[in-house]
């Protein structure tokens, strides 16, 4: 059977002046309130040291629309510090120079498909026909097109900055920004057509 533990003696009571958990025991309270409640202690360590209110909630928030919006902006500019690791460095930014100082059959090839999808509505099998055969040797001569871009702009990289130092890769970096339309193109291009990159 169990036993119901005794009451403590006079003798193992707090005397007057011991603390616990920082709080006196055994007389009035140094500030002159009473001694808070094991409800109100566990309460007041379960409150957050930063308030969590709306407010503080909106202003993070916009804080960090404001930090989007600023790296979107940089990363169009071509500014370095807001480039992901794939575009930073200065033969990557020749190459994109490079590329969008000239005209590339790639930059005409979404506005082909659409073209295409369009005729694909029309009740002319032969125009249909004729249109998918028409985009796929236009596709082979913008394949021809980034092949010779690729080329072209390895051998541009290697007499700028010399034998040996071009960075892997260029080429199909090159390539790939040729069959963006040049309004998509991010970072944005900083040249004009037919300007020399410098």
């Amino acid at each position: 059977m169990a036993k119901t533990p005794a009451a403590p003696s006079s003798n193992d009571a707090p005397s007057e002046g011991t603390a616990l958990n920082g709080v006196p025991l055994g007389g009035p309270s140094p500030k002159g309130r009473p001694t808070p409640s094991r409800a109100e202690q566990e309460a007041a360590r379960k409150r957050p040291l930063v308030a969590d209110t709306k407010e503080a909630r909106a202003r993070a928030k916009a804080d960090l629309a404001t930090q989007r919006e600023k790296a979107r902006i940089g990363m169009a500019n071509g500014d370095q510090r807001y480039l992901p690791a794939r575009d930073q460095g200065p033969q990557r930014k020749f190459v994109r120079d490079w590329v969008d100082a000239g005209w590339h059959l790639g930059e005409a090839v979404m506005p082909a498909m659409v073209l295409v999808i369009l005729a694909t509505f029309l009740p002319i099998p032969a125009l249909q026909y004729y249109a998918f055969v028409g985009l796929w040797i236009f596709i082979f001569f913008v394949i021809g097109d980034m092949v010779i871009t690729s080329i072209t702009v390895k051998r541009a990289v290697k007499k700028k900055f010399g034998e040996g130092k071009a960075e892997k890769g260029l080429g199909w970096y090159a390539a790939m920004r040729t069959v963006q339309m040049r309004f998509l193109r991010l970072p944005k291009p900083q040249v004009k057509r037919g300007q020399k990159p410098a």
